[in-house]
């Protein structure tokens, strides 16, 4: 999610957007953003580096607005109706598609100079959009039976859907996501040139594009399929809580709690962060609407901007693995494992703990390099936190009520919109929150926009997985890394994160997972890798995507709000999200690490899934002082390095043990070094 995740901003009470139909349509700043805090020209900063990822945006006002509105409106109810009622697989997602399609070639123009202004080309797109749905549907089991032998309209037909996909693509996530479909395009087309081991047999028109544009391996494929059904549901749910308010909630909340010590800056931000960032499922939006409130307050206690930058940027991040709802890519999961959404979320359970509480580390030892102990701050809420939850605490249901719901056994696109309604309901307790139906309308409005450039990068990720599954492809690179590695799991492992990291860089989180779930995951699970473990590295390493250049997106808005250079804030928000990036590599390399997912092997008992947390979490602290330089006191070079290597022993024991074979008990090495230089800092504290 990135820009699509930014809602309209608000004049009215805590939670409300713009209107929708009367003033413009458009997405900007979150509306959790209080009116004002930012100022014109670090809105435009923001705005600005979104556009410069993603394209631009219209922001129309009159008729075009109120029909964009209604186009929107009709996205949402389609898909409530929907969840609620027994719709065929392949109408829903034929549906979803081309209301992607229509929506995303009426709001995002062709180029940017062409902002504001409905052009007679975005017409005729939306035309051919809506002509390539009622083809298939109206095709129905005809048009799939011929997909073998497709007649020459079929051809054309497809043709035309793989075009229009690629270009609403580009218009609402960027351009380079279709050029890495047209890359594998290409390769479908022309691989019989290539070399072993990457050559196939090579591949005609007749044959690729009905498997991609009329079956259901290509474009509508497992990740239409996941985010026509949840992706979208959620994303109303999360405008939903938007809109009455829930956001502005947890940020107040989580500054009163915390009280007005400068010390509690950073808990404050990773406090905030999980509250605001659990139900969201959205990195930037999180990281813009506690950037405005909290970075002059980071700047009273003494963070640099890139600092403060890093760590929003990095609480932005928590938003992407933490329940109840994680990143669409989680949905993804739960549907190529087969499992239920319920089981995702336990094993997300303990990896965002140490997550957050790795940024715990970081921030207190931010605070004992910047002395802030002792000083006072003012606060953005002055309300006391008893009293914010006295008027607003039923906010908090939104943390647990889709969990509530999957427990009691239902679906997860039934909780999820059992939980609309329960939010929806709670709403009225507060006549300032209450979702009255223009209201409302503009929540389901905002959600169907929120999730066009995820239902077009799902259906664009669609081509590039029907090109893998039709060649091999991910066959091939399976037994490439296993080779690379020399069937080695640890070098299989890094081959593998190493690969997902460098896809990252150039495309979102969802196609990241997405591409990576068919190509990288089969390598480890080739090898012994529980499918599960397997596919949980590769979601956490294509998070990853979300902190590093060129789609920075969440260190470049934080950068825009402090002033800082972009590049440097995404060097600090490596630094602040490296220590729990190491762990990911317990998954798949230790045997027991399968326990932090809360899976247990038969071998494994609770004892053991409480060492390994134990374990990671004293790894964790350790490489959280390495990276800051500074523990008790400030580090040595000798320290800092002795640190780094406590916490890899600790954390990630199979590095060092494929590295030193002989190396007995990392685990109690990685325990006895920690408490030496614990010890040592100590005494050096001591002394002066």
């Amino acid at each position: 999610m990135r820009r699509e995740e930014l809602a309209a901003p608000s004049d009215g009470p805590p939670g409300a957007a713009s209107g929708l139909g009367t003033g413009g349509l458009g997405v900007g700043l979150p509306p959790e953003v209080a009116p004002g805090s930012l100022d014109a020209a670090t809105t435009a900063r923001v705005e600005a580096l979104i556009e410069e990822e993603e394209g631009a945006q219209h922001r129309f006002r009159g008729i075009l607005a109120w029909i964009g509105t209604a186009m929107a409106l009709a996205m949402s109810l389609f898909h409530l109706w929907a969840a609620w009622d027994i719709v065929p697989t392949t109408t829903l997602r034929f549906v979803h598609v081309g209301f992607a399609l229509a929506i995303g070639f009426y709001l995002f123009p062709v180029a940017k100079r062409f902002r504001h202004r409905f052009m007679p080309w975005d017409a005729v797109l939306i035309a051919a959009g809506l002509y390539c749905t009622w083809y298939l549907i109206a095709g129905g089991d005809d048009l799939q039976d011929r997909a073998i032998f497709p007649e020459p309209m079929d051809l054309v037909v497809g043709w035309m859907l793989v075009a229009l996909v690629l270009e609403v693509t580009r218009r609402t996530t960027g351009w380079v996501m279709p050029a890495v479909a047209i890359a594998f395009l290409a390769y479908a087309f022309f691989g019989n040139h290539l070399p072993a081991p990457w050559t196939h047999r090579g591949y005609d028109s007749e044959r690729l594009i009905p498997h991609l544009a009329v079956g259901l391996d290509g474009i509508f494929g497992t990740a239409v399929d996941v985010s026509a059904t949840l992706i979208i549901l959620f994303t109303i749910y999360g405008a939903i809580l938007q809109l009455s308010g829930a956001g502005k909630f947890f940020v107040d909340f989580s500054f009163s709690v915390m009280g007005g010590k400068a010390s509690s800056a950073g808990r404050t931000v990773v406090l905030s962060s999980f509250l605001l960032g659990g139900p969201s499922g959205s990195g930037v939006a999180t990281t813009v609407t506690l950037g405005t409130v909290a970075w002059p307050m980071m700047k009273k206690v003494g963070y640099r901007a890139a600092d403060a930058g890093g760590l929003l940027a990095a609480g932005g991040l928590g938003a992407i693995i933490s329940p109840p709802v994680l990143g669409a890519a989680a949905f993804l999961i739960a549907e190529y494992l087969k499992i239920g959404y319920l089981d995702v979320l336990r094993m997300a359970v303990i990896p965002t703990c140490l997550y957050y509480a790795s940024l715990l580390f970081m921030v207190e030892l931010d605070q004992r390099r910047l002395g802030a102990a002792g000083k006072n701050v003012d606060v953005p809420s002055a309300t006391p936190a008893r009293e914010l939850v006295k008027k607003y605490g039923f906010h908090f249901s939104s943390l647990v009520a889709i969990i509530v719901f999957m427990v009691l056994g239902y679906s997860s696109t039934l909780a999820v919109l059992y939980a609309m309604m329960v939010a929806v309901a709670l709403s009225f307790i507060r006549r300032e929150t209450a979702l009255f139906p223009r209201k409302l309308i503009e929540a389901l409005a905002i959600g169907a926009i929120q999730s066009v450039g995820i239902a077009a990068t799902c259906a664009c990720a669609g081509i590039i997985v029907g090109v893998i599954t039709l060649t091999g492809l991910g066959l091939k690179f399976s037994d490439i890394a296993i080779q690379a590695a020399n069937g080695s799991i640890l070098g299989t492992a890094l081959f593998t994160g190493l690969i997902v990291w460098v896809i990252g860089l150039a495309v979102p989180v969802t196609a990241s997972y997405i591409i990576c779930a068919v190509v990288a995951a089969p390598a480890l699970m080739k090898l012994g890798v529980p499918d599960y473990a397997a596919h949980m590295f590769v979601f956490y390493y294509a998070v990853l995507s979300e902190v590093s250049p060129p789609t920075a997106l969440s260190p470049f808005a934080a950068a825009a709000i402090t002033g800082a250079g972009p590049y440097s804030t995404t060097l600090q928000a490596w630094k602040y999200t490296l220590p729990a990036f190491v762990l990911p590599f317990v998954f798949v390399t230790d045997p027991e690490g399968v326990g932090l997912l809360l899976s247990l092997t038969p071998e494994m008992t609770w004892l053991d899934v409480a060492w390994q947390i134990l374990l990671a979490t004293a790894g964790l602290a350790a490489l959280a002082a390495a990276c800051q330089g500074y523990f008790l006191r400030a580090l040595n070079g000798a320290e800092r390095v002795g640190f780094a290597l406590a916490g890899l022993l600790l954390v990630f024991p199979a590095l060092l043990e494929g590295i030193v074979p002989w190396l007995p008990a990392p685990h109690w090495i990685g325990l006895a070094l920690g408490a030496a230089l614990l010890a040592w800092q100590g005494r050096g504290r001591v002394a002066a």
